[in-house]
């Protein structure tokens, strides 16, 4: 009996997170390009010595643009990688069709590359052929499964929801300034939410919090500097 709690996990239970895999990359590239890219162009807008009505409306733009821009390059990308899964599952399950013997070798030859005997891989491959065979080649074979699988309009969603969230945190923190004070106060909040972006997404996935909080911060840092510069270089000011 106590081998057989151990066995269905009563005894063990696991939490994993590689199930958060597809919306948390779409949820923390999102929100981490809307704060740097709106953060990037207020400085940038306001490092010209632009009137606060033109830096908000900047910011503004920016916000819809970038939301709008995301959520397409998200769908796009992540609906080209469920074009090829489902290409690829198609092909597995006419070679499944065509040469189950075939296909029952060639399973067993990849457990055995993972450590098993011959012997035993082939069995392993046998009950799993007759359990579910597609599935045990779109896994083993293939590298797909439930917790991976791409989902487009899940990332689409997420990212652009985000963008706008993230997005919204320096451009709140604009309006409440005036024109003259934009580009240092926005820079610093903006590397403080990013800092909390990256501490809040390490220990979401389970990463080291110190090393995402650098991370971002850094290219956070870089990316306003770069557009306060043009700024500086192309101002409209007096």
């Amino acid at each position: 009996m106590a081998q057989q709690r151990e066995l269905d996990g009563s005894r063990h239970p696991e939490r994993h997170r590689t199930d958060r895999v597809g919306w948390l990359r779409a949820a923390v590239l999102g929100a981490n390009d809307g704060i740097v890219s709106t953060a990037s162009l207020l400085v940038g807008v306001a490092a010209a010595e632009a009137d606060h009505g033109a830096v908000m409306l900047a910011g503004a733009a920016g916000l819809v643009a970038g939301a709008m821009s995301m959520a397409a390059g998200e769908y796009v990308s992540v609906s080209s990688q469920a074009d090829t899964e489902r290409a690829d599952l198609a092909r597995e399950r006419q070679e499944l069709a065509d040469d189950a013997a075939a296909e029952l070798a060639e399973l067993t030859g990849i457990y055995v590359n993972r450590g098993l005997e011959p012997s035993l891989a082939q069995e392993v491959a046998l009950q799993l052929t007759r359990h579910d065979a597609l599935g045990a080649h779109a896994r083993d074979e293939l590298g797909i499964t439930a917790s991976l699988k791409a989902r487009p309009v899940q990332a689409a969603l997420t990212s652009a929801a985000m963008f706008s969230i993230g997005a919204a945190l320096p451009l709140a923190t604009a309006s409440l300034l005036p024109a003259s004070r934009i580009a240092a106060v926005v820079s610093l909040t903006s590397l403080l939410f990013l800092g909390v972006l990256g501490g809040l997404s390490a220990r979401a996935g389970g990463a080291q919090v110190h090393t995402a909080v650098v991370r971002v911060t850094v290219w956070g840092a870089m990316a306003m500097a770069a557009t306060a510069l043009i700024g500086v270089l192309l101002g409209v000011g007096p």
